[in-house]
């Protein structure tokens, strides 16, 4: 028997090859959140998996226009390797490309045998280890916005809303989708496996919001990953480009990325609605007697979002581009508050009880990275449990009244600049990931201030 029959890999070689499938794409999240990945021949896995796919560290670190960022690491230390190897367990075929299966890879860096500091799956990892300390398990469903464009040669930026329809809020069908692209999309992604339960128009021309289940906060954030990656696939298959850029149109709204968010009390699988655990685990956020119907920890975990809301609004909305979906009447966060059932404000609770008793974190847009944006928000709710403090009186009514609410940060480098100063939420996202993150995105504010823009020609050229 040759040693490639023996490996752990060999079982799964056998049913892709039986499946049609010769080649394995491995890939992992860089900062932003975009897929970088390498295509492997099916009878080079068991290698892959025991040496590793070398990658430049510096990929954390290069913008999305190609430029390396000088953080520490990379240029400074000779652009040194990551080692990348395929998680077998994440394996599954993609609906769309015949005879390519897709994986997550695990990132270590070969100098430490140690994950690297930079890689969003293994901060997520970390800020779990911290909860489970505690006894809490965290659970999470997301809910993502994009828009779908179409080419439109000869315009600025060479595309245009999919469709202009107007007042087509919360529908499905021709109505606002006359190349059946939502049904389409929903049937590719139940193929690929990763919890699409339904879809719908959303508010604007061209936006669509696909919704995915609930389950413990890993796999909803693996989940969150390949979908967007997925999304964007198959609209570029299409000719089309899917954007989950923030505030895409001046025209129009933005684009959201909300998080459910609720903790079990064991490990519990937490596949049910709200968390409730096939498994046994109870919700930690569910309490009849308590104020609100909602427990100690619940009430806690709202009041450890808000403290660190203006720091975590570099996670959830991390781009220039993401503040100029922010301000009243948006249904977008803009101030510090929470509700009951009050979608105005940046944490809503849902009306549901017992099993479904659970906060949605309204704050981050959809050009957030998952596991980014969840690992924050896991983050800050666990130092509210720690804390033990309770939130302020909920929001009454429509919200958007900075006499009653702080103002969270209004441009990125504010908010960077909350990250930075707020230690405790950075102790446990880990000080080397920080001050990576920072550098990155304070590159990105630096470049941008330094760019013309078009409405600058427009409005100073013809008369200054």
């Amino acid at each position: 028997m040759s040693a490639s029959e023996t490996h752990p890999a060999h079982r799964h070689m056998e049913r892709l090859a039986a499946e049609g499938i010769d080649v394995v794409r491995v890939t992992y999240p860089d900062l932003i959140g975009s897929d970088r990945a390498r295509d492997v021949l099916l009878g080079h896995l068991p290698s892959a998996c025991d040496h590793g796919l070398a990658f430049c560290r510096a990929v954390y670190h290069t913008s999305p226009q190609g430029d390396v960022v000088p953080v520490a690491g990379g240029l400074d230390a000779g652009l040194p390797d990551i080692c990348v190897r395929p998680d077998l367990d994440t394996l599954t075929a993609l609906p769309w490309e015949p005879g390519v299966a897709s994986c997550l890879g695990d990132v270590t860096d070969p100098a430490t045998g140690r994950p690297a500091p930079e890689s969003p799956r293994d901060l997520l990892r970390t800020v779990l280890d911290r909860c489970a300390q505690h006894g809490l398990h965290p659970v999470i469903g997301p809910e993502l916005e994009y828009f779908l464009c179409d080419p439109a040669p000869g315009t600025p930026t060479g595309w245009r809303r999919y469709d202009e329809a107007a007042g087509v809020v919360y529908t499905a069908g021709l109505r606002a989708d006359g190349d059946n692209h939502l049904l389409r999309t929903l049937r590719q992604l139940r193929e690929l496996g990763i919890g699409v339960t339904n879809g719908n128009h959303e508010f604007d021309g061209g936006q669509f919001e696909i919704n995915l289940t609930h389950t413990d906060a890993m796999d909803a954030a693996d989940r969150s990953f390949r979908f967007k990656s997925a999304i964007k696939e198959l609209a570029r298959k299409e000719g089309r480009l899917a954007t989950f850029m923030a505030k895409p149109f001046n025209d129009a709204g933005g684009s959201g990325f909300h998080l459910h968010l609720s903790c079990l009390t064991d490990a519990g699988d937490g596949t049910e609605e709200g968390g409730s655990a096939g498994g046994g685990g109870a919700n930690a956020f569910d309490d009849p007697s308590a104020p609100y119907g909602l427990s100690a920890a619940a009430r806690h975990a709202v009041a450890g979002v808000l403290a660190h809301a203006p720091a975590l609004t570099a996670l959830a909305n991390p781009t220039v581009n993401s503040f100029k979906r922010f301000g009243p009447d948006t249904l977008a966060p803009w101030l510090v508050d929470w509700g009951l059932d009050n979608r105005s404000a940046l944490v809503r609770i849902p009306p549901e009880r017992g099993s479904g008793a659970r906060l949605e974190v309204r704050l981050g847009d959809a050009s957030a990275n998952p596991y980014l944006m969840i690992a924050g928000t896991i983050a800050a709710a666990l130092l509210g449990v720690l804390a033990g403090e309770e939130p302020p009186a909920p929001l009454e009514g429509y919200g958007y009244d900075t006499a009653r609410s702080a103002l969270l940060p209004q441009n990125l480098p504010a908010a960077l600049d909350a990250l930075e100063a707020d230690t405790a939420l950075a102790d446990v996202l880990g000080k080397e990931f920080t001050a990576s993150y920072l550098t990155y995105k304070r590159d990105e504010v630096a470049r941008f201030q330094r760019h013309v823009t078009d409405w600058e020609f427009t409005e100073y050229a013809f008369h200054l």
